[in-house]
């Protein structure tokens, strides 16, 4: 998009607007394309002056590292806050504290340090020998939803990525609406409860981006109409004897997982007193979600809408018709079937301690040739996390191989990995089960009538379709 748009679209809609200080007054943000000047005021009321975009940042905010990332500028990326574990090459960036010397923040002479109006309150000293250092400090932060666009749009104009942020929000709506579309004409709504916090057993006001997330999803709130704890609070009070009143009602529950709130365990939440009567918990309709796809401003906000689609409808949202085939399954293809068939929960880091911890399977985000942008890299990931899909190894590095096609052997593993199998020692003969590299995974799926044989054979090496695949999931 022509950067001189941006000088129509902010002149036009943020002229006029309220007072210095409101976060929803913008002054107007201007490109002169010929002295590259830009210009508005920050969301702690600052004017921001520059006169071109910036080339080295650090980012005391996870959600602006991952925005950055997502608008195509991670390269100039040089630093980020120590809960950055998103995308995967950002929890390896230099990461810095604002609790701590703000020198080394000035050694590592950034042209920006982006930060959010909580850090300048909780550390008022640490920005101020910034600033005092001759740092250029932007504070940025959409408190609503509909603030979304216009935050995106600044760190645009100060990063000199304009274009992209234009195609991401087209896409970032209509992905939106297309969810809302579908679920919009779901004729029995299911109920659900969203759990912000243990504490009380709270949940999220009506409007805040967790609570229009289940809006999006076609989900019926049971706290609605919840009253926050405090003015400006997306936190809302509901409690333990307003969850019993209602529990032949909620048809899905969702516990947060966040920094606030270590989210409930099914089993926590059984053991409460009285909650094993509640109909979600009776049905196994209990799911915990990241606070980072739900609750915090970025673009992954969509896989958060879709994840609590998944959880209210996954027979609609979970749609496999175009892996009814007898086409011969790759692992991309492997991993699709698994991720929605079993409906599995999306996998990202809970930590950010992930990435500091040996492990000694895969690594997520590190394959060698899936990475965070390739479309299926969230069935991917969630299925190779679960211990369904292994990782290749070679050479020290991590290969998924997608194109690559699924033997019997693999798939075997797989479904031995998902059930409750035991030996019942038939030990019927397979004649060929020296050429399987999961010999007793083998047999016992044999003998318990999981697979058949062809002809004394289990052909481990044969190649799977996609109906093949689907039929035995569906048997288990």
């Amino acid at each position: 998009m022509p950067k001189i748009f941006f000088v129509i679209f902010f002149a036009i809609v943020f002229s006029g607007c309220g007072t210095e200080n409101s976060k929803t007054s913008e002054a107007t943000a201007e490109i002169n394309l010929k002295n590259s000047i830009i210009s508005f005021t920050d969301d702690d009321g600052k004017e921001i002056n520059m006169d071109k975009p910036a080339e080295r940042i650090i980012s005391l905010y996870s959600a602006h590292t991952e925005n950055l990332y997502y608008l195509g500028v991670g390269n100039k990326v040089i630093g980020g806050y120590k809960t950055c574990t998103y995308p995967p090459e950002a929890a390896f960036l230099d990461m810095f504290d604002y609790n701590g010397d703000p020198e080394a923040i000035i050694a590592a002479n950034p042209d920006l340090v982006l930060i959010r109006p909580f850090v300048r309150r909780k550390s008022p000293d640490y920005v101020s020998a910034l600033e005092n250092a001759g740092i250029n400090v932007v504070s940025l932060y959409p408190d609503k939803l509909e603030e979304f666009d216009n935050y995106i749009n600044k760190l645009a104009l100060i990063t000199g990525s304009e274009e992209k942020a234009s195609i991401l929000l087209t896409d970032f709506h209509k992905e939106l609406d297309s969810i809302k579309k579908i679920t919009s004409g779901i004729s029995e709504k299911q109920t659900i409860f969203f759990e912000s916090t243990e504490t009380n057993i709270r949940t999220v006001t009506p409007n805040s981006m967790a609570g229009l997330a289940i809006d999006f999803a076609g989900g019926e709130n049971i706290a609605k109409n919840s009253s926050p704890i405090e003015a400006g609070s997306s936190i809302a009070e509901f409690g333990e004897e307003k969850i019993l009143l209602n529990a032949d009602k909620i048809d899905v529950y969702i516990s947060q997982r966040g920094s606030m709130n270590s989210g409930a365990s099914k089993q926590g939440i059984s053991e409460r007193p009285g909650f094993d009567t509640i109909k979600a918990i009776k049905n196994n309709r209990f799911f915990t979600i990241n606070e980072k796809l739900i609750s915090s401003p970025t673009f992954r906000y969509v896989k958060g809408v879709r994840e609590i689609a998944r959880y209210l409808y996954p027979d609609i949202i979970n749609d496999i018709s175009e892996y009814k085939n007898d086409n011969p399954s790759t692992r991309r293809d492997f991993a699709n079937i698994l991720f929605k068939v079993k409906n599995l929960p999306l996998f990202i880091p809970s930590s950010s301690s992930y990435y500091k911890t040996e492990r000694k399977g895969h690594t997520f985000g590190l394959f060698e040739d899936i990475n965070w942008q390739d479309r299926d890299f969230d069935s991917i990931e969630t299925s190779v996390e679960h211990g369904y899909i292994e990782e290749i190894k070679e050479n020290g590095k991590e290969y998924f191989k997608p194109d690559a096609n699924v033997t019997r052997d693999e798939l075997a593993q797989t479904i031995f990995v998902m059930g409750n199998f035991t030996s019942n020692n038939k030990n019927i003969p397979i004649s060929d089960i020296t050429e399987s590299k999961h010999q007793q995974i083998v047999q016992t799926l044999v003998d318990n009538d999981v697979f058949k044989l062809n002809n004394g054979k289990f052909e481990p090496n044969r190649v799977v379709t996609n109906n093949e695949i689907l039929k035995i999931l569906f048997e288990l």
